[in-house]
């Protein structure tokens, strides 16, 4: 059984929390959505739990299918964080 903590997400994952983080603070978000793909989905709340811990903004995730970048949820949150797999070049 996996356990999904943010030290276990460390070692599978590089998603740059503490960048999001900045960027939320940055933006003065007061709500966030993340939007995941299939893979990182089991991941949500861990990764919700932290960013709300670290910076108090509402976090929704978007439960919806995900297919890249293109692929934007219509939202009213002040910001969305989109994961992937593979890196941003």
């Amino acid at each position: 059984m996996m356990n999904y903590t943010i030290a276990n997400l460390g070692k599978s994952y590089d998603l740059e929390l503490e960048r999001i983080v900045s960027e939320i603070k940055k933006q003065k978000a007061k709500t966030v959505l993340l939007q995941l793909p299939d893979g990182l989905k089991p991941w949500g709340l861990t990764i919700s739990d932290y960013l709300v811990a670290e910076t108090d903004a509402k976090i929704s995730i978007w439960l919806g299918t995900c297919f890249g970048a293109c692929d934007l949820p219509n939202s009213d949150a002040d910001l969305v964080v989109q994961f992937g797999h593979a890196p941003w070049k």
